[in-house]
């Protein structure tokens, strides 16, 4: 009997203890059990190509398979290119170009990816290693143990000795850039000369100064102290190539009082009772002059800040840009309306090369 009372109340107090762990834990103390033993790492398991040759055959025949059919997507890229020519206002040539320059360029880039992830899973060195962080310092031995390393890297990714993985790999990273070579190619006029496209605009002598983006010509008398305009050629929105010429054509039209402006020799009949026009192109990198200080008479270019003083002939103040904004020279005809007494006296724009 007291044997049994012992029990129960050695069971008590196991179920007591149990409850109060159960009640530390749930209250958020951490319980600690100092029996757990540190596995350590598990056993290193050698890969199928490891222990079969064929299957180490298998996998350098669909990495190369891959590199080649990598080549094989930048030659369609190229096919595909010539033969889906960008014809003028046919959205379907467009859609095709597009959609099978596309299928090419992905091929060829995930025929190189896969390839690449494949060989390294299937036939690189396959062990664990650790590399203890040391200072970094640029020593002979340093010098030494890294030359090392890539005759190690060479021996174990086996690029010396697999010749068709490493000829097929060559092969399509250099095929790869080809349809990207000429895609920038074709983006160059073809039947005209690029330095002559940049050194004019479609400014000529009679052209009227029309508002953007209606086209509605502007009078003189439109045209108050103060007041700011953007201005096309007449005629822009007609064109089939508006936005390339628009992109150097494009015109601010302000007025100042006469005496504000300094004008230099030659120029004197460049202007019109105050009236000036300047292109809207910043001569630093070719984003659109738009913001206008109408106290200061200051032209701000909102991408890198280049200021231009307009009584000064838009010379750089501040920024970047190394010139001033050309000017259009303007005069009125007999009803009234502003036109361009000529093209701009230089290239509009950023610099270019050939620009003398």
């Amino acid at each position: 009997m007291a044997h049994d009372e012992v029990s129960g109340h050695d069971s008590a107090a196991s179920d007591s203890s149990a409850v109060e762990t159960s009640r530390a834990a749930s209250t958020g103390t951490a319980v600690i059990a100092s029996d757990v033993v540190n596995p350590g790492e598990p056993p290193h398991r050698k890969r199928v190509t490891d222990l079969d040759p064929k299957k180490a055959k298998h996998a350098q025949r669909t990495v190369y398979t891959l590199f080649y059919l990598s080549i094989a997507g930048s030659i369609f890229a190229l096919a595909a290119y010539m033969a889906f020519p960008i014809e003028d206002g046919d959205i379907a040539a467009i859609r095709l170009n597009n959609l099978f320059i596309g299928v090419g360029s992905a091929l060829a880039l995930f025929g190189i990816g896969l390839g690449a992830v494949h060989w390294g899973k299937a036939l690189m060195a396959d062990k664990e290693g650790i590399d203890e962080r040391h200072p970094i310092r640029g020593t002979q031995a340093t010098r030494d143990r890294a030359v090392e390393i890539f005759h190690e890297a060479d021996q174990e990714s086996g690029f010396g000795r697999r010749t068709l993985i490493r000829n097929s790999l060559i092969g399509a990273l250099v095929a790869f850039p080809l349809p990207g070579l000429v895609l920038f190619r074709g983006w160059a006029p073809q039947d005209e000369d690029p330095v002559e496209l940049l050194s004019h605009t479609m400014w000529k002598k009679g052209s009227r100064l029309t508002l953007d983006p209606s086209g509605i010509p502007v009078k003189a008398s439109d045209v108050t102290i103060g007041s700011v305009f953007h201005i096309i050629p007449e005629g822009l929105n007609e064109r089939h190539d508006l936005l390339e010429q628009k992109a150097k054509a494009a015109v601010l039209l302000m007025r100042l009082n006469p005496d504000d402006l300094t004008i230099s020799p030659g120029r004197e009949d460049w202007s019109y009772d105050g009236i000036v026009a300047y292109s809207k192109i910043c001569t630093h990198v070719g984003c659109p002059v738009a913001l206008y200080e109408q106290q200061t008479h200051h032209l701000l270019c909102p991408c890198h800040q280049s200021t231009f003083d307009v009584t000064k002939e838009c010379e750089v103040i501040f920024g970047p840009a190394k010139r001033p904004l050309p000017q259009l020279p303007i005069e009125v005809d007999s009803e009234g309306y502003l036109v361009a007494r000529s093209d701009f006296n230089e290239p509009v724009g950023p610099s270019f090369w050939e620009r003398s």
